[in-house]
């Protein structure tokens, strides 16, 4: 299938796996191995979709001239929340409180933080596209940032979406050591106040591992996501820091 046959069908998405063009998402089963979860191409980033895709275990990851790469990998990497992991050295961070955190104050800067160029890495997925889709869904009360200061300069962070029980993670960054650690732990006990169930951390990392993200296999993610996702969004997101 060329690009100019999906900028034809700039609407639909093309479901990989069977060669044709749909309105919707196929089921996940029919995700690639190899590429591990690719699943669909194109469409666009309305709320609407974006949602839909969260609710149903998919996210969007492309570089700037891509189409728009809809993926839904198995293994699915997950942070339950009642299984976080402080070790020693991160504590000892915690216990000094050097760092200031903050929530959904200057979400469009953490976007710009995540979407940073990065040794060794050239390219960014979070395309101008991307910030407009999700500074949208950030408007309308899904999106959500943490913020970690350090001397009243931004140094960490990290952005996701929330729905039902449910933290979609997308990205995070750090400026200083520890930083975006330091903020992942303060969003799981804020979560965990709220009855969240599962951070999605979507692909495994050494650095996710060490707080306690865990691969589990797709289908059971795709229970979790039909016992706690929905379209439910928290109307007062603000902790009591």
């Amino acid at each position: 299938m060329s690009l100019t046959n999906i900028q034809d069908n700039s609407n639909k998405l093309y479901w990989v796996n069977q060669n044709v063009f749909a309105t919707d998402f196929p089921d996940v089963e029919q995700a690639l191995r190899d590429p591990d979860g690719l699943l669909a191409i194109g469409g666009d980033l309305t709320a609407e979709r974006l949602l839909n895709a969260y609710q149903n275990g998919i996210f969007p990851w492309f570089n700037e001239g891509q189409p728009i790469l809809w993926w839904s990998p198995d293994p699915r990497c997950v942070l339950e929340i009642n299984e976080l992991k402080i070790s020693r050295s991160l504590s000892k961070v915690l216990r000094k409180d050097q760092f200031k955190v903050t929530f959904n104050t200057v979400f469009t800067d953490v976007l710009e933080g995540c979407a940073a160029a990065r040794k060794g890495i050239k390219d960014t997925w979070i395309t101008s596209d991307i910030k407009l889709a999700y500074l949208n869904l950030f408007e309308m009360g899904y999106a959500h940032s943490v913020e970690c200061w350090l001397n009243d300069k931004l140094v960490g962070g990290l952005y996701g979406v929330a729905m039902g029980k449910v933290f979609f993670g997308e990205s995070m960054f750090s400026r200083e050591s520890n930083a975006s650690k330091v903020a992942l732990v303060h969003l799981a006990q804020h979560l965990a106040k709220m009855n969240f169930r599962v951070i999605d951390c979507q692909v495994h990392s050494q650095h996710l591992q060490t707080l306690g993200a865990k691969p589990i296999q797709r289908g059971l993610f795709i229970k979790m996501l039909e016992n706690y996702c929905s379209h439910e969004k928290i109307n007062n997101w603000q902790p009591n820091i």
